[in-house]
């Protein structure tokens, strides 16, 4: 399979994905974007909500949109790494009103909502399904940078159970195009800000160890991110690292959007599958990541969370 057989007789394509892009949602989205204006003739729109500033080093980034005029309408539309239709951010409309609709993701929750769907858990991250679908010799080093950088964020540098040898297959083809692969790691998934950093450390030595010490929970308030300064593009990555105590199997991350309203991502290393738990609370995501957003009382989402989180651990006994 290919992007070939999508892109006939189509003269304009928009490419969105989902509420908070993160690493992967932005690589695929502007991997897709320069493949397909360097390779066909058409009409590309890339719509996105705001991302971190580092992920900006890849091309196409300036020509982002963050809001959808409401009269255009476009032959073909890629939601790429959006899990459910609610979930994409910018150009939802875009989405509902284009003539075809082609869904492409790797979260086991997605059920497909595309005229046409690949949805491919097995996969490590919407880059990499992207990539399979591309033809080699037409992939720039632009586009590369990209893929690459999707495919790092998703698997963690390449650490989580999700890589499989044609993970490390297709990005060594990848680096064949002469990408500068170290400064990509360091660039966007390594290195922090210094408020990024205080704001890490502020959420690990406020977070608690329960349920004998298997799980681990952390929040943050939206006084705390007024008293540091950061916004929730700061807080990504820390979940993975209250995930990554020793002994921990899940863990949960809440941080306040409104007045009684968190985003909660949870994390597991390799008997919890988050993924079911976030379902349960209308959310989604993958077996060892996923999220949700709840409304209520943050220690009421812990002790609901964390029944749904034990009967698992019971299970596997």
């Amino acid at each position: 399979m290919n992007l070939n057989k999508w892109l006939e007789n189509v003269t304009s394509a928009a490419i969105v994905g989902h509420v908070n892009p993160d690493g992967d949602c932005v690589g695929s989205c502007l991997g897709l974007y320069n493949y397909l204006i360097e390779n066909f003739k058409l009409e590309v729109d890339v719509y996105l909500e705001p991302f971190s500033e580092p992920l900006k080093f890849m091309s196409g980034s300036e020509k982002v949109q963050t809001e959808f005029a409401e009269n255009k309408q476009y032959d073909l539309c890629f939601a790429l790494d959006s899990g459910d239709e609610n979930r994409i951010g910018a150009g939802k409309q875009c989405f509902k009103t284009a003539a075809k609709k082609i869904c492409i993701d790797h979260h086991a929750t997605n059920k497909g909502y595309g005229d046409e769907n690949l949805i491919c858990p097995e996969i490590s991250s919407t880059a990499e399904v992207l990539t399979s679908l591309m033809e080699n010799d037409k992939i720039s080093k632009a586009t590369a940078e990209c893929l690459y950088t999707g495919i790092v964020h998703d698997t963690g540098v390449f650490q989580y159970s999700n890589v499989s040898p044609n993970t490390l297959r297709i990005a060594a083809d990848l680096l064949e195009k002469k990408i500068d692969a170290s400064s990509i790691i360091s660039n966007t998934f390594v290195e922090k800000t210094y408020k990024q950093q205080r704001i890490l450390g502020f959420a690990l030595s406020n977070s608690v160890l329960f349920m004998d010490n298997k799980c681990i929970f952390s929040i943050i308030r939206e006084a705390d991110m007024e008293r540091f300064g950061v916004n929730a593009l700061d807080l990504e990555g820390i979940v993975a690292h209250l995930r990554d105590t020793s002994g921990v199997e899940c863990a949960i991350f809440l941080y306040q959007t409104n007045a009684e309203e968190f985003k909660v991502s949870l994390r597991s290393k390799s008997i919890v599958d988050v993924g079911k738990v976030a379902a349960y609370y209308g959310g989604g995501g993958h077996a060892r990541a996923a999220g949700c957003t709840l409304n209520g009382s943050a220690r009421d989402m812990i002790n609901n969370i964390s029944r749904l989180v034990e009967a698992q651990l019971k299970e596997q006994g």
